[in-house]
């Protein structure tokens, strides 16, 4: 039986509380998570009349402290660049949009499959993946760092908005996704403050998560491959020539420069990237629906249960991405431009860790008053939540009111 007749007159049935489990007169797909199963919020918590659970998370996350600051915190280059360089809301942003589109496409519930594509990079410190090292570094001693950990806290406790709780108290399906959303955790490595927060709230770490979840992985590749090569041509680090390299990216510059002859610049550069997002999502759909083909699951629970991440890339498409990582890697992420730039904000994140650590009345007055006791565990994760929360711009500011000099990062 294949995968469309399997669907047919499977659909959930609409729920009595006004809002159905359907999307455009398709009812979900029987392995989608269904919401009126939800195990739930941490803190009880009474329906919407209007909106379903996985909605309602959706909607906390985009009215969160955390969401906002994402407009200036840099994804590859510093915000200050340009006004047209993706920063990780804008990111975020992408992301949504390819895993709600291939979440309609296998009947999956696009509100949660929304709510963990928004919500992947929450915990992202300023200066990207250059600011994680160096807090990952500076709490070596102190429980380290993870940028999916640190979107953990920042949901279930650091957001300091609602009077009955701290954090955004989301249901247990869209935390299960955002901490498992890359597979299982587990081993000795995974991070304390994940396990920490397991012993009140389980949330399996050794199964996968939904198919909700892998999706938004999915996307999120999807999404930042396709808007480095965008950034990367814009900023001048290679040419189409050199593009062209790329099995992938060559296929189809050839098949845009042939549908219209003469195109170049900045229209050969969006028609051919747009293409690609097109063939990478209707890759993934394909592997997706073979392997729900194979294995069968019934429900959830048994996507969950399952040997192996059943939202996947085919093969070919693995390669292939592998193959464009490695010349976005030598041409845009340890380009001269790039890697100077990144080494001096590693440096902004570096010193500002050791000061604060130091020296509590460096903290602003906001936080010194609410510290825990200097030279503890706790203060110094504090002090690490205190700057993996601050945008570039920010960390920026800290460090010239702390330090006779601070680099331009220009």
């Amino acid at each position: 039986m294949s995968i469309d007749q399997s669907r047919k007159g499977k659909g959930q049935i609409a729920p009595k509380s006004g809002f159905a489990s359907v999307r455009e007169g398709r009812p979900l797909a029987p392995y989608a998570v269904d919401f009126r199963a939800s195990r739930g919020r941490l803190v009880p918590e009474e329906p919407s009349p209007s909106r379903s659970p996985f909605a309602r998370d959706r909607d906390r996350i985009l009215h969160a402290a955390a969401f906002r600051r994402l407009t200036h915190k840099t994804q590859v280059f510093i915000y200050h660049e340009g006004d047209h360089y993706r920063t990780r809301l804008t990111h975020s942003l992408e992301v949504a949009q390819i895993a709600r589109s291939i979440a309609r496409t296998l009947r999956l519930d696009e509100d949660l499959t929304e709510a963990l594509a928004l919500a992947h990079d929450l915990g992202h410190p300023p200066f990207g993946h250059s600011g994680e090292r160096a807090l990952a570094s500076s709490m070596a001693r102190a429980g380290g760092f993870d940028h999916n950990a640190q979107s953990l806290r920042v949901v279930t406790s650091l957001e300091k908005k609602y009077a009955k709780f701290d954090g955004l108290n989301l249901t247990w399906e869209t935390l299960e996704g955002l901490i498992k959303h890359n597979g299982p955790l587990r081993g000795p490595n995974v991070p304390e403050s994940i396990t920490d927060y397991c012993l009140t709230h389980d949330l399996e770490l050794v199964t996968y998560a939904s198919l909700e979840a892998q999706v938004a992985s999915l996307a999120d590749d999807i999404a930042y491959n396709n808007h480095d090569i965008d950034d990367g041509y814009r900023a001048g680090c290679f040419s189409f020539e050199e593009l062209a390299e790329i099995p992938l990216a060559a296929r189809t510059l050839a098949t845009v420069r042939k549908t219209y002859p003469g195109i170049d610049g900045a229209r050969l550069l969006y028609e051919t990237n747009r293409r690609m997002i097109t063939a990478m999502i209707e890759d993934a759909v394909a592997e997706t629906e073979a392997r729900l083909d194979r294995l069968r699951p019934r429900n959830a629970v048994e996507v969950r249960g399952a040997e192996t991440a059943i939202a996947a890339f085919s093969n070919v498409m693995v390669s292939e991405l592998e193959t464009l990582r490695a010349f976005l890697t030598a041409r845009v992420y340890r380009s001269p431009r790039v890697t100077q730039i990144m080494t001096e904000a590693e440096g902004v994140v570096t010193d500002l860790f050791a000061r604060y650590q130091d020296r509590i009345e460096a903290l602003p007055p906001e936080w010194h008053e609410q510290a825990p006791a200097p030279g503890s565990k706790a203060y110094s994760r504090y002090v690490c939540d205190f700057i993996a929360g601050m945008t570039d711009r920010y960390a920026l500011s800290e460090h010239r009111r702390l330090f006779d000099a601070t680099p331009d990062l220009r």
